[in-house]
């Protein structure tokens, strides 16, 4: 019987290991059992490779050298495809501040048995990215444009070839590359200048406090109203956030909603009430809930859990809650609810409570349907520089562990952003499992505003020092496009920093914060919390005798009419 791999046993393909022939074999003969049962490309590779077997044989002496070269390249630029598939993500342009580490080996065409006296050949193996027969110069550059560009993307170590094809077919096919309308261009725009200037307007209205600002990362803040927008339109009408402390003003406001009066209100210290006897929390450890109603008309209910300074601590507290509605509000429907867990690259990397959480991602008691993690990159923890704070390649590689499909983006690509937690959450509704997006940025300031990071890392700061923010890199992108001019960037800033403004003065003048939205609110309503003189007043928790004996008799006694272990009668 001619098999596929027997093809393999020549010297020359020494390159090409056992595991590979394999493989291709393993392919080759479900090809033959069901030609539909292999992806597209590989039927049009085996439906030649049959095609030159079934022809009738040509003496050695003539076939071509050209020829027979040609066919060993086909392989070579496979194994290309491939090699960028898997390590692709090593040699992305994601980080926006620093140098990336150097990978060997790397991508050369050298690595693959291939050069450039053959970038203008064509290549039946283009087949296999969707562009039919191709030069191997349009093949790169699509690898290229997919896998080593803004977007890194780590998912070949998945086991199921369904979800692998997944992705390498809505990837391949957009080459990792956003294409949004003008209009959307501008909601994007509109929410990042909103996270920026925010920032901007605390730091100079509250000099001095802590704020533990998101800037360096606002990028989280319109890549969080897309997916909640688009989110809603794949049938998602719940969104569970949990995060540390680092840019969560941000998101209360410009996410959550909550009035910029009454965080303003909290700088000022107008919360504190004297007479209550319990004590309150600091502003950037609060949660909020909150209904939007989303640009195509969807109700969407949000929550963003209250946290302590431990970070990863409300990890379980979003999976139990989301846990909780699935099943008594969603009747076991986890497609109807999403939790978003956003954490630091030290904490996730770092923090045991990470794994704790995330191995029980698949078990039937525990599972929520797949959790969207999104990681703030800071690259630093703290004052610890990443190469000191952990033995990993990433800080997401915990990820891996129940082979979560993940995403390094850089931070300054807010396009980029949003498309890679938009196929995030398609990929959750559609296979119901956690990814991680690793969005590498920096942190403007120090640990807080108080911090000066110069003393510990001057090299990183500055750099930092003279980086652009995010806002300013996505204008200039959208002015030499042509999707807006100078002015209608310039008004979008000046007409929100008049809101800020105005909510300031408003606050300055009250005596007392009056929040919009009391605690408990939602499907705690109606039911009654309790006051400081009832919470204190003794209650009577006595129980009579004859009560414990009936209590007593019917714990140790076993229901008639049913068969038991014997070793379980025996005490009775």
């Amino acid at each position: 019987m001619y098999r596929f791999k027997d093809w393999f046993r020549m010297d020359r393909l020494n390159y090409i290991n056992s595991g590979n022939a394999a493989y291709i074999n393993s392919l080759y003969e479900a090809y033959k059992q069901e030609p539909e049962s292999v992806d597209f490309g590989w039927q049009k590779f085996f439906e030649g490779f049959d095609f030159g077997k079934d022809a009738p044989a040509a003496p050695v002496s003539t076939i071509p050298a050209e020829a027979s070269d040609h066919f060993f390249k086909e392989i070579n630029v496979l194994n290309m495809i491939d090699g960028y598939r898997s390590r692709g993500h090593l040699f992305t342009k994601t980080n926006p501040v620093r140098e990336r580490r150097k990978y060997f080996p790397g991508k050369e065409l050298e690595t693959f048995g291939l050069s450039d006296t053959d970038l203008d050949t064509v290549f039946n193996a283009g087949v296999q990215v969707g562009l039919g027969p191709a030069t191997l110069r349009d093949i790169r550059q699509l690898l290229e444009e997919t896998y080593c560009e803004s977007i890194g993307a780590e998912y070949r170590y998945i086991r199921n070839p369904i979800k692998i094809k997944w992705f390498e077919d809505r990837m391949e096919s957009k080459r990792n590359t956003p294409s949004y309308t003008i209009e959307e261009k501008k909601l994007i725009l509109n929410k990042l200048n909103e996270a920026v200037v925010f920032e901007n307007f605390l730091g100079t209205k509250f000099l001095g406090q802590k704020r533990f600002s998101l800037e360096g990362a606002e990028a989280v803040i319109p890549a969080l109203d897309s997916v909640i927008q688009n989110g809603s339109e794949l049938g998602i009408e719940e969104f569970i956030i949990g995060m540390a402390h680092r840019g969560r003003l941000n998101v209360l406001t410009n996410i959550m909603e909550k009035p910029y009066k009454e965080v303003f209100s909290e700088f000022e210290g107008k919360n504190f009430d004297e007479e209550t006897p319990f004590g309150g929390d600091v502003k950037y450890h609060l949660g909020y809930s909150t209904d939007v109603v989303t640009q195509g008309g969807k109700k969407v209910h949000l929550s963003l859990c209250p946290n302590p300074s431990h970070l990863e601590a409300v990890d379980p507290v979003v999976e139990g809650l989301s846990r909780s509605k699935i099943d008594f509000k969603y009747k076991g429907d986890h497609s109807k609810i999403a939790p978003i867990l956003i954490h630091g690259d030290a904490s996730v990397a770092g923090q045991g409570i990470v794994y704790e959480v995330l191995q029980m991602e698949k078990l039937d008691g525990y599972r929520t349907g797949g959790t969207i993690h999104i990681v703030i990159n800071n690259q630093i923890g703290f004052t610890t520089n990443y190469k000191d704070a952990r033995s990993s390649t990433y800080c997401t590689d915990v990820a891996k562990t129940v082979l979560s499909p993940v995403f390094h983006v850089n931070g300054d690509d807010v396009e980029a952003m949003a498309y890679v937690v938009n196929l995030a959450m398609e990929y959750r509704q559609v296979f119901h499992e956690d990814v991680f997006i690793d969005l590498l940025c920096y942190r403007r300031y120090g640990h807080n505003e108080a911090d000066e990071p110069k003393f510990t890392q001057p090299v990183l700061y500055k750099a930092i020092e003279a980086h652009p923010n995010p806002l300013e890199i996505y204008k200039q992108k959208l002015q030499e496009e042509g999707s807006i001019d100078a002015n209608y960037a310039l008004e979008l800033e000046k007409n929100f920093r008049a809101l800020l403004q105005k909510d300031l003065d408003e606050s300055k003048s009250e005596d007392r914060i009056t929040e919009t939205v009391q605690m408990f609110e939602g499907v705690w309503q109606g039911m009654h919390i309790a006051s400081t003189r009832e919470f204190f007043a003794p209650v009577e928790t006595a129980v009579s005798e004859e009560e414990l004996v009936e209590i007593g008799k019917k714990i140790t006694t076993l229901p008639e009419g049913k068969e038991f272990f014997k070793k379980i009668e025996k005490p009775f």
